[in-house]
């Protein structure tokens, strides 16, 4: 019988090609495993470990996953009943924690720097019968990007990522800390804070960055700056701007790769937006976007010289914005999909708290950057926090833009002052955002009913489960006053 991809059809002669001479290093012996990784739906990579000699068959045919993992809520619980029919999810082979394959495409291939002789492959996500399974969010990005391509444009993104080091100062792995989630670990910190971009935090964290910048780059990641941000141990990288799936397909190795490469070294690395720590800083994912035109390669964001001089982008780019405004409200549980992300939210924090835009300002949830002759014209959206999936982050920014392209909107004038201008809010809590996607008819159309059905059911589960637990506040607030 052939091998799944060649039974399908689901790679192109390129990957065909890529796929062979991933074997090639494989038969020259110079890996001795090969990581087969799938972003699940929390963009989280999860997958299997093959033997070298194991691997080179799996490359074309695959590797099976239990269709569990498609229940999983962020504790690892499932949250849909598997064992009933259509395990849960109304869809047929999903039932009884049955298989789905996982394919690799050969285009991610990497050898990790940190673990030696690994190589690493991202997959997509099938049924059996080798239909794309509804539930894989790299499909769903790359049906967004499809959409533009039928327009003859291409999506471009640069990643402006904030996240927290610290010092592993105990693992908590003691049989009393084991639990669904365990035992977090016990941390010092690397920074005070509240130095931002100080020359000499950067120096006393010199060994860090180093760690981080080397084995970065050795992943071929687009890494152009290494920052200290304002918070306590909280930093930001910077990375280009890449095309199409890069953008994403990086957000998800890269933060892999920042936890992976710190716990090796004694540090504990997160991308939780609002840690508890004292004199905390949130932490936030900005997303610098624009479109290109496929032929040619010309920013189809940047104004022309001859247009009107009071607007920063061209006319696409500025119903693109409209677009982002107009379904701002929505796609904020993709930007931001966990409870703690909306602890970030405040006025006067460098956080949006509204769907407003405005020329270069930061407190703006759109902040845009153009100008004629600007091949670097964008607009970067602050909404994001640095856990949200990345496919579904960047689909979401797809669909609402080309919402406006279509629909020829207006994003009304620049809000110089972003905390004081009248505009919608956005969510203040993950359960308003998860009724603003409900409620969103182009994005529930994008994304689709039977997806956004199935996140929110996720995120409802998490939400029921916070409301379970008692929190030291409510403890602190009501044990003796009442």
């Amino acid at each position: 019988m052939s091998a799944f991809a060649e039974r399908f059809g689901l790679w192109s002669d390129e990957q065909q090609a890529q796929a062979s001479e991933i074997v090639g290093r494989i038969d020259a012996g110079e890996l001795d495993v090969l990581r087969f990784a799938w972003a699940d739906q929390h963009g989280v990579l999860r997958g299997k470990t093959l033997v070298a000699e194991a691997a080179r068959g799996a490359l074309a045919r695959g590797v099976n996953l239990t269709t569990t993992l498609l229940a999983k809520d962020t504790s690892h619980r499932s949250v849909f009943p598997v064992f009933s029919a259509g395990g849960g999810f109304a869809l047929e082979g999903l039932q009884g924690g049955a298989d789905f394959t996982v394919l690799a495409d050969p285009s991610t291939f990497r050898m990790l720097p940190w673990a030696p002789r690994t190589g690493w492959v991202l997959c997509d996500a099938f049924m059996k019968n080798g239909r794309r399974c509804p539930f894989d969010t790299r499909q769903i990005l790359r049906r967004a990007i499809d959409r533009l391509a039928s327009r003859g444009l291409e999506f471009v993104a640069g990643l402006e990522v904030e996240f927290h080091v610290f010092k592993l100062d105990d693992a908590q792995m003691r049989l009393a800390d084991a639990g669904q989630p365990g035992t977090p670990p016990a941390v010092s910190l690397l920074t005070h804070g509240h130095q931002y971009l100080t020359e000499l935090r950067y120096d006393r964290v010199d060994g860090l960055m180093e760690l981080l910048r080397t084995q970065l780059q050795a992943l071929g990641l687009p890494l152009h700056s290494l920052e200290i941000e304002f918070g306590p141990s909280q930093f930001e990288l910077v990375f280009g701007p890449t095309v199409g799936m890069a953008p994403a397909d990086t957000m998800v190795l890269l933060r892999s790769a920042i936890k992976q490469i710190c716990q090796r070294h004694g540090y504990h690395a997160t991308f939780m937006c609002r840690p508890r720590i004292p004199s905390v800083m949130s932490s936030g994912w900005h997303l610098h976007q624009s479109l290109r035109h496929a032929k040619g390669g010309d920013n189809a964001f940047m104004p022309d010289a001859n247009g009107d001089a009071a607007l920063p982008l061209s006319p696409l780019g500025m119903q693109y914005l409209a677009g982002l405004k107009a379904h701002a409200r929505g796609a904020a549980a993709l930007a931001s999909p966990t409870l703690n992300g909306y602890r970030r939210y405040r006025p006067f924090s460098l956080a949006p708290d509204r769907a407003i835009w405005a020329q270069d300002n930061r407190g703006a949830m759109l902040r845009v950057l153009g100008a004629p002759g600007d091949s670097a014209s964008r607009i970067e959206n602050r909404i994001g926090e640095p856990t949200a999936n990345p496919y579904l982050y960047l689909a979401s920014q797809i669909f609402s833009g080309l919402d406006g392209v279509e629909r020829g909107l207006d994003p009304g004038p620049s809000a110089d002052a972003p905390y004081e201008t009248p505009a919608e809010e956005l969510p203040r809590t993950l359960d308003a955002a998860l009724a603003a996607l409900q409620a969103d008819a182009e994005l529930v159309e994008g994304l689709g009913r039977h997806f956004v059905d199935y996140y929110c059911h996720i995120k409802q589960a998490e939400i029921a489960r916070f409301n379970l637990e008692v929190t030291e506040w409510e403890h602190r607030e009501y044990f003796d006053m009442f």
